[in-house]
């Protein structure tokens, strides 16, 4: 009754310096659960940035389920966006000393005009990639899919590295459900937010949708898969990350590698193991890290009882209408970034070595002359192997159970990331080419052209419909069909947005399924 009367005496307080804050067009005020925020208007929509959707994860909260944010009192400036939380992995913040382990904050976008209790708005949540280890939800603006979809978009960060994913006993038994996955503890206390506050922005809690790439498509098969996560959102969109491919590890791999990451971080014994890395200075943490693997969320505890592919299969998800895909070309960056330069007799030797006696079937099917270099063609074999194969798996595992509609996305001029071009190597369409086209993102090595921008829109209307009505249906866009036995895949590309019942074969899937699930 205490903790009632005082969160009451705090919302009456906050309530006379809301009321008193002057309008400005220009500079729209909501009130959320805390307090009031004061956002601006940008690029035709509004905008607030940096909101705090949990505590600050610091001191003794290091390494700790999140709790709900502080309230303030008068008006918070939200025309600003937060640090990123620490990077285990740098790669492409514009300001590589922007982190901070105080980053549990998101940004929020809305069409201008909108308005709390005047607006029932779909909300796209947006988590973004990064291995788990790197990248923020700041390099996502959600300005133009907001204003052009009419709907309200959220991007946030979570913990990475170890910070976020420690699957380490001695934490695990401090939470009731026996987990280190604070990440996805994060992404699960955002739905929590937005559930208390979309309304606030004009959207509707009733009809949230989870997106993310990568890694971020990822932590959208764990939210499918985590029962603490059921009913908080309605639609999942999952760009280039498929569960049967993003496998999470088991509680006894992942424990195994906390103890070797706590070891390395001069925190060994187990009796003070959880007090000396909490006591850690974060950037010895993210050195002790080096070399180590961040494999994300870990399943078999109380929050990820099962791996997500697996409880797909098995039906046992928060079952709701999917749309999900990949790039043409998506393993083009990671051998961009890892082997610029192969030779022929390099990559006849790692495909030899990596499939043994299949190993002269996979070279026939992938041969150097056919693709025009060594590059292309282990291209050509790694995407075929892992991402494409692995989401035609993973859609007809959705399609059997939920409406499912699936694409490839297919620019043969896109941009690609700045800072991992390799002067002479075509990297278009690989991983990550398609998110220029979704948001307003500021990794692009190029600005979109005129054509480029026609299927932006396009694509935008495409996600827009789905996270309004559970189904891609835009009128005067082509007919998406829904993925079945057929194996329809839309295919996005600035010729024209086509059905396309051909994915499987290009890609030789047929083959694929009949090879151990190895990737080079």
């Amino acid at each position: 009754m205490l903790s009632a009367l005082a969160a009451l005496a705090a919302l009456l307080a906050l309530a006379v310096p809301a009321a008193a804050a002057p309008r400005d067009p220009d500079r729209p005020v909501v009130a959320v659960a805390q307090g009031a925020l004061r956002g601006r208007v940008h690029d035709g929509a509004q905008e607030f940035l940096g909101v705090p959707y949990a505590g600050a994860p610091v001191g003794d909260f290091r390494l700790r389920a999140p709790a709900e944010p502080r309230p303030w009192r008068g008006v918070r400036e939200a025309d600003r966006q937060a640090p990123a939380c620490l990077q285990f992995s740098p790669f492409g913040l514009r300001d590589p000393l922007a982190v901070s382990e105080d980053c549990l904050y998101l940004d929020v976008y809305r069409p201008q005009g909108a308005r709390a209790g005047e607006e029932r708005l779909p909300v796209i949540l947006w988590m973004h990639g990064g291995a788990y280890s790197q990248g923020t939800g700041t390099q996502f603006g959600g300005r133009t899919m907001a204003a052009l979809t009419n709907s309200v978009v959220i991007s946030i960060n979570y913990r990475l590295g170890q910070l976020g994913y420690l699957g380490l006993p001695e934490l695990a038994g401090e939470d009731p459900r026996r987990s280190g996955s604070f990440g996805l503890m994060d992404q699960i206390e955002a739905l929590h937010w937005i559930g208390r506050n979309a309304a606030a922005f004009g959207g509707n809690p009733g009809n949230v949708t989870v997106s993310g790439q990568s890694a971020g498509s990822g932590s959208v098969c764990a939210l499918l898969a985590a029962p603490a996560a059921a009913g908080l959102f309605h639609r999942a969109v999952l760009q280039s990350g498929p569960c049967t491919l993003l496998r999470t590890p088991d509680a006894a791999r992942a424990a195994s590698e906390a103890r070797a990451f706590a070891a390395r971080a001069g925190c060994a014994d187990p009796g003070a193991v959880v007090a000396c890395l909490r006591a850690a200075a974060g950037p010895a943490l993210v050195d002790a890290a080096r070399t180590l693997p961040t494999s994300g969320p870990a399943s078999g505890d109380g929050l990820l009882p099962r791996d997500p592919a697996a409880a797909i299969a098995a039906g046992d998800w928060n079952k709701v209408p999917v749309l999900i895909g990949s790039t043409r070309s998506e393993a083009r960056f990671f051998v961009a970034l890892t082997q610029p330069r192969l030779t022929e007799q390099e990559y006849a030797r790692q495909v030899l070595d990596a499939y043994g006696a299949a190993g002269p079937e996979v070279l026939a099917r992938y041969p150097v002359a056919a693709h025009g270099s060594p590059y292309l063609a282990l291209s050509a074999l790694m995407t075929d192997s892992t991402f494409a194969c692995q989401t035609a798996r993973t859609t007809d595992l959705f399609a059997r159970q939920v409406p499912t509609y699936a694409y490839e996305f297919d620019d043969p001029d896109s941009p690609t990331l700045a800072g991992a071009q390799v002067p002479g190597l075509d990297e278009s369409n690989a991983h990550s080419a398609e998110l220029a086209y979704l948001y307003d993102f500021t990794m692009g090595d190029r600005p979109l052209t005129a054509v480029q921008n026609a299927l932006a829109t396009g694509m935008k209307r495409y996600w827009g419909a789905f996270a309004r009505y559970g189904s891609p249906v835009v009128r005067g866009q082509t007919p998406w069909p829904a993925a079945g036995p057929t194996g329809s895949v839309l295919t996005l590309g600035p010729g024209g947005m086509r059905p396309d019942r051909g994915f499987a074969a290009d890609h030789q899937c047929a083959f694929w399924q009949t090879r151990p699930d190895r990737p080079l």
